[in-house]
């Protein structure tokens, strides 16, 4: 079972993920429209004052999920992942990674200007330490499968 492709097989499909953070033993969750790098780090764009941003500043650990809708009837599939999320604040970054919001989400190159304002959408990266599949990949049976992202090619930069 190759874990891996089937993240990068499903994150592809989708564009848009659940993202969950925590301060003080107050959890919240709000949805993205998400890019993703080679190295399986995800990407999305936010205000510094939306409330998971705020979360993010002091908090960095997120967790969240890509979940494709689907009938009841169906076998539910899903990817889940942790990790380490932080604001994007050096420009020749918000540079390397706009590329991939241009080729999943259309995103015009007006949104690199606005980033470099405070009150414009920022870029935001989770750097992903562990990946999780839930579903039937593998035969008849629903499982969850783990893949430990830690030291792999995520950690690259």
């Amino acid at each position: 079972m190759n874990i891996e492709s089937i993240v990068r097989e499903y994150i592809d499909k989708s564009f848009h993920l659940s993202l969950g953070t925590c301060v003080d033993n107050k959890p919240w969750v709000c949805e993205v429209h998400f890019a993703y790098d080679e190295h399986l780090n995800l990407y999305w764009r936010s205000l510094k004052s939306r409330r998971h941003s705020q979360d993010i500043a002091v908090n960095p650990r997120v967790a969240g999920n890509i979940v494709h809708q689907h009938a009841l009837t169906d076998v539910p599939h899903a990817i889940y992942f942790e990790g380490s999320a932080e604001l994007v604040t050096d420009d020749a970054e918000r540079q390397r990674i706009y590329p991939y919001f241009k080729q999943r989400l259309n995103t015009s190159e007006e949104k690199l200007e606005e980033a470099r304002r405070d009150d414009g959408h920022q870029f935001y990266k989770v750097t992903v330490e562990k990946w999780y599949a839930f579903g039937q990949f593998d035969g008849d049976v629903v499982q969850k499968y783990e893949l430990d992202w830690q030291g792999g090619p995520a950690a690259a930069k």
